[in-house]
């Protein structure tokens, strides 16, 4: 968890979660914006844990198939209120199918053949991340006693202690309940 000390991000809390041998390959950034006010009185009954709102989120998803799509709540069709996950959805294999899509390296590479540095971490940038991890390596250097390491099941999510320190600063996981599907898209 990590805080970012200026007023444009005062009381954002950054969530940088990683791990070997989890459930899932993925690198997705994952904004999760503020419970809707009045969203539990426009829909009726659900407040309670078994009918929960979902949250709103802006997804960018990095890889595998990447995508950038927005997870919003709206009224289901019909007479009856009840919200409804929709996405808004920009899956980049099936918009612009057809077209070679090459992996990160490659781009990257093309960049270095280029001269363009626009993709590569800025000296600052480099700073910033070392002044962050640092006193990590340190600790681990010296013996690692004050660093405490919390296994977890093969093939899991991660550690529970994680998923109560999301809960603690208000990200909500939607328990498995909610997957994302490529959207059909329109090849146009």
């Amino acid at each position: 968890l990590l805080k970012v000390n200026n007023p444009r991000w005062d009381g954002v809390p950054f969530i940088l979660k990683a791990g070997k041998a989890l459930n899932e390959r993925k690198a997705e950034i994952r904004i999760q914006f503020q419970p809707a006010p009045g969203a539990t009185q426009m829909f009726a009954n659900t407040s309670d844990q078994h009918n929960p709102i979902g949250q709103n989120e802006l997804v960018m998803k990095l890889q595998p198939d990447e995508a950038v799509y927005m997870k919003t709540n709206v009224k289901s069709p019909g007479l009856a209120t009840r919200p409804v996950t929709a996405e808004l959805d920009l899956s980049y294999q099936t918009r612009y199918s057809g077209v070679d899509m090459f992996d990160a390296y490659t781009r990257l590479i093309l960049e270095v053949i280029r001269g363009r540095q626009a993709t590569f971490v800025r000296d600052d940038e480099l700073a910033a991340s070392w002044n962050i991890f640092t006193p990590l390596l340190h600790e681990i250097d010296a013996g690692g006693d004050n660093i405490n390491v919390i296994p977890y099941e093969y093939g899991g999510r991660g550690p529970k202690e994680s998923d109560e320190l999301l809960k603690q600063v208000g990200y909500q996981y939607h328990g498995g309940d909610y997957k994302w599907s490529k959207s059909s898209g329109m090849n146009e």
